[in-house]
C-alpha cells in the first residue's frame, strides 16, 4: 500500500510526522513545486518525500489536507479515481449554502468519482496529530466515516500503523456528523482529544 498526503500546510506536515515516526513512507505535495517542498520534507523525515502533485496521486491511499475548496484542483488532476482510497482530513469553513445542503465530506466525494471515500484525521488540532499518539497509558482517537463500509477497513489499519486508535463513526450523515464543520458551527466531537485506554 503507498500513500501521499496532498497539502502540506500545518495538517499535512502534522501528518508526515506520524508516517515519519513510525517509518512509514509517505509521498507529500503541495502548491510549490516538489524541489521547494523537499528541504522540509527531509527534516521530518527519510520516508517522507516531496513529490509534484501528478506523481503524488499515483499512491494508492491519498489523504486530502488542502484548504476546503482546493480540493476540486486536486480531483481534476486525475480523469478517474477508480481504485484510490481518498482521506478527507479538510474541515469546510464556508457557508452552508456553498455545500448544496450536505456535509462537507459528501460534498467533496462528489469530485472524486470512482475513489472509496473516507473523512478522518480531521477532528485534532494540527499539534496535536503531530505528537505521539501513544499517551497515558493508551492511542489518541481519530474518528473514521465513510458511506463505504469497505473503505473504512483499510484506513483504520493506517490508523493503527501510525499508533492511533481509530472509531467508526459509521456513514458520513450519520455518526460522520459529528466530526464536520459547517459554517459557524462544529461537529460534537470536533477538537476532543480522546485516549483509548490498553486493556
Amino acid at each position: 500500500m503507498s500513500y501521499a498526503i496532498v497539502g502540506f500546510g500545518a495538517v499535512g506536515q502534522a501528518l508526515a510526522w506520524a508516517f515519519a515516526r513510525r517509518n512509514i513512507k509517505v509521498a507529500v505535495a503541495g502548491r510549490r513545486p516538489p524541489e521547494a517542498l523537499a528541504p522540509q520534507a527531509r527534516a521530518i523525515g527519510p520516508t517522507v518525500v516531496a513529490k509534484s502533485l501528478r506523481d503524488a496521486l499515483e499512491a494508492d491511499t491519498i489523504i486530502l489536507a488542502v484548504p476546503f475548496g482546493e480540493h476540486r484542483g486536486v480531483a481534476k488532476a486525475l480523469p478517474s479515481w477508480k481504485g484510490k482510497t481518498v482521506i478527507d482530513a479538510m474541515n469546510a469553513l464556508v457557508p452552508v449554502e456553498e455545500l448544496d445542503g450536505l456535509l462537507s465530506s459528501a460534498f467533496v466525494a462528489k469530485a472524486f468519482t470512482g475513489a472509496k471515500f473516507v473523512k478522518g484525521f480531521n477532528h485534532l488540532i494540527a499539534a496535536t496529530l503531530a505528537a505521539d499518539p501513544i499517551v497515558e497509558g493508551g492511542h489518541r482517537v481519530v474518528f473514521l466515516a465513510s458511506d463505504d463500509e469497505d473503505a473504512i477497513a483499510p484506513v483504520a489499519t493506517l490508523a493503527k500503523q501510525l499508533g492511533f486508535a481509530p472509531v467508526n463513526l459509521g456513514r458520513l450523515n450519520e455518526g460522520g456528523a459529528l466530526v464536520h464543520a459547517r459554517g459557524r458551527t462544529w461537529g460534537q466531537l470536533i477538537f476532543q482529544d480522546l485516549v483509548k485506554k490498553e486493556q
